[in-house]
């Protein structure tokens, strides 16, 4: 597997993650090399039968030290689709330390996203909560019990395809919170759903959009955070996947 490393130190590394490689192990990707098993790799991380019992986040008894090998060093994840920097913690200590820092928010991510339609004002912010929905445990939706989320946006660039003539929006998002799918959720919540996403740009428009571009147009571009063992801030950027900058040039940039 072939993971574009972007910085590698003793106490972590960031990597530029390829679309369509799940970030952790599950029952449902016993036939599929994950990030986990790569970073399990490269690192040395051995799992015990301490860490394979250990308790999930959330239930009583949960030992963040534990965590990271039931994790192997996996600080936080993106979707499968999703393209960008991503943390792996080296050792028990940084991974505490980072997750913490998620945990407090003092993370900051920002992502790339191709938005159907054209967003105005072309800077705000989407704060509305949002839940696994009880009718579909695939998906999420804003709910009235959800958890509390908010995502800042700038507009940086309108374009239209070329194929429908349709209008569509280059965003910076910055999440305030990390909720599941939050800023697939968001965009489709202001009726601007992100390119190709078969979760939530709808059936007959993501087959239209897949028929151009066969992932969901996420990208996580920059990643800011406090170094766990020198307490300085650092950023990593991770450049716009390749397939992605090749579908923008065949689309024509508009001006609003």
């Amino acid at each position: 597997m072939d993971i574009p490393v972007i910085f590698e130190d003793d106490f972590f590394a960031v990597i530029n993650k390829p679309a369509g490689i799940t970030v952790n192990r599950s029952e449902t990707t016993k036939d599929e090399m994950t990030i986990q098993d790569w970073a399990e790799k490269r690192i040395g991380i051995k799992r015990n039968e301490s860490a394979v019992k250990a308790k999930k986040f959330g239930e009583e008894g949960w030992d963040p030290r534990l965590d990271f090998y039931t994790r192997g060093g996996i600080v936080h994840r993106l979707d499968k689709e999703t393209s960008g920097v991503l943390i792996i913690a080296k050792t028990p200590d940084a991974f505490v330390s980072l997750q913490k820092q998620f945990k407090d928010r003092i993370v900051d991510k920002t992502y790339i996203a191709l938005a159907h339609g054209t967003m105005i004002p072309k800077v705000g912010e989407i704060s509305v909560p949002v839940g696994r929905l009880p009718w579909n445990r695939n998906r999420f939706g804003v709910l009235p019990g959800g958890r509390e989320s908010k995502t800042l946006y700038t507009v940086q660039a309108y374009y239209q395809n070329p194929y429908t003539k349709e209008q569509l929006s280059y965003v910076v998002l910055c999440p305030q919170s990390g909720r599941t799918h939050q800023i697939r959720v968001h965009l489709k919540y202001i009726n601007h759903p992100i390119f190709a996403d078969f979760l939530y740009a709808g059936r007959k428009t993501s087959r239209d959009d897949r028929k151009i571009l066969s992932r969901v147009f996420l990208h996580a571009i920059k990643i800011s955070f406090i170094h766990p063992k020198t307490g300085l801030h650092v950023s990593y950027e991770a450049p716009l996947a390749a397939e992605l900058k090749k579908l923008l040039q065949t689309f024509t940039m508009r001006e609003y």
